[in-house]
């Protein structure tokens, strides 16, 4: 027991340690804020180059570090990553454990219930579309990155062949949202299917540089495309969605006369905030029947180890399409929708910036989690605008932010990478069926 102590103690960081470390953090960060914040350059009206000295800003951003780290080092002894000494007392465990259990039922019925408690406040309920919108994004980009471990770096291609498969097929032959809808998550898939035939053999880095160039293609060919896409224009005058083939505008065939109320604005805002939510929670519910299926095993098998997948007789190029293809069709149904909330469309909505925010996403919130990625789309979608009024420190802050996520959670706000199906307890094997005996 003494020695058990003495090892625990030995693990856990000491006090000439944690300041060390952090006289390096502070260190680091002088060197790196110095020319960041420390000095300011702008042309002058004559075109010469203008400077002056912040090191006021800079002395605050350094003395942050250092506490930030002293802070950091006590955190992880108390809450830290596998590998260091937790000290949670154990009624506090219990009662976090209770948390994560009624944390998603409490965030369903929160959202269902935003339209209702904020149903005068606008802002609020266009940021709840978009979070709502990334969070369907996440969750189908995590059916490739989380589920099947293929690292993809363009998934904004799917998003934007959705938006305009739907903003084309609506607007050149007049078809509702709700026949283009499924149109899009189809050509979307197929496109993932094509993208998927030319990376069989690559993964890991290699395969992270060819979707990124798959990604920048159709970007580029939509906007060189101009005859079919209308270029750098866009698309513009794009349908908006009907209640079973009711619309919502002001007119005497709308939505609000037919019921024989007044016509807002909001009815549109509301409907469309319940119409992502429908769709959001229809990618979670079949992305989470689709683990229990064989072929959810079969992409879990395919995330840990590549070769055993094989060597267990999985067809590795069938389980890959179909996580491209899956995770695509649910892009091409964002992509639909963002078409029909916007109105128009353009190449700048679809860039690489897009990609890389989902797949921080996917990481921030726990690669394979549900439950993660919906609480990393709402703190970095709801992060941008809580700190929009910082200016050029809002980058600054959020990125410090992730770091400290990653220190305290490197799997992720909620790491989930256990299999669907598993033994729960250890059986014995009949000594026929192994040459070494018991088994």
């Amino acid at each position: 027991m003494a020695g058990l102590a003495s090892d625990q103690a030995s693990r856990v960081p000491g006090i000439a340690f944690i300041l060390k470390k952090a006289c390096i953090s502070a260190l680091v960060a002088l060197v790196l804020f110095s020319l960041m914040i420390g000095i300011r350059t702008e042309a002058g009206p004559t075109g010469q180059l203008i400077w002056w000295t912040r090191f006021g800003d800079l002395a605050v951003m350094v003395a942050a570090v250092f506490g930030g780290s002293i802070v950091v080092e006590l955190l992880r002894q108390w809450w830290g990553p596998v590998g260091t000494v937790r000290m949670v007392p154990p009624g506090l465990q219990s009662s976090l454990a209770v948390a994560r259990r009624l944390i998603a039922p409490a965030l369903l019925i929160f959202t269902f219930l935003v339209p209702v408690i904020f149903y005068d406040q606008r802002y609020i309920l266009d940021l709840g579309i978009l979070v709502l919108t990334y969070v369907m994004l996440g969750w189908g980009l995590n059916v490739v990155v989380g589920l099947a471990g293929l690292l993809d770096l363009g998934y904004v291609a799917f998003y934007a062949v959705g938006a305009y498969s739907y903003a084309l097929l609506a607007t050149n032959f007049g078809l509702s949202f709700w026949v283009c809808l499924p149109l899009a998550g189809i050509l979307a898939a197929f496109w993932g299917v094509l993208l998927g035939f030319p990376v069989l053999r690559l993964r890991g880095d290699y395969l992270a540089i060819v979707t990124l160039a798959f990604g920048e293609i159709i970007r580029l060919v939509i906007i060189n495309w101009q005859s079919l896409t209308g270029g750098p224009n866009g698309v513009t005058g794009i349908p908006r969605p009907t209640l079973f083939g009711i619309p919502l505008s002001p007119g005497d065939d709308g939505l609000a006369a037919k019921l024989g109320i007044e016509f807002s604005p909001t009815h549109r805002i509301v409907f469309l905030f319940y119409l992502i939510l429908a769709l959001a929670l229809l990618t979670n519910w079949v992305t989470i029947r689709l683990r229990r299926l064989p072929i959810g095993r079969a992409w879990e098998a395919l995330r840990e180890d590549e070769v055993a997948c094989r060597a267990l007789g999985i067809n590795t190029t069938t389980t890959k399409l179909t996580a491209f293809a899956t995770g695509a069709m649910f892009g091409g149904f964002a992509g639909a929708f963002f078409a029909t909330r916007q109105g128009f469309i353009s190449p700048e909505s679809f860039t690489f910036q897009e990609s890389a925010l989902v797949l921080a996403i996917v990481v921030l919130g726990g690669m394979g989690s549900q439950l993660g990625v919906a609480l990393a789309a709402l703190a970095m979608i709801g992060g941008f605008e809580l700190f929009r009024g910082l200016d050029q420190y809002r980058m600054l802050v959020f990125g410090v932010a992730m770091v400290l996520l990653m220190i305290w959670r490197p799997r992720g706000l909620i790491g989930h990478r256990a299999p669907t199906v598993f033994l729960r307890h250890s059986q014995a094997i009949s000594s026929d069926l192994v040459k070494e005996g018991h088994g």
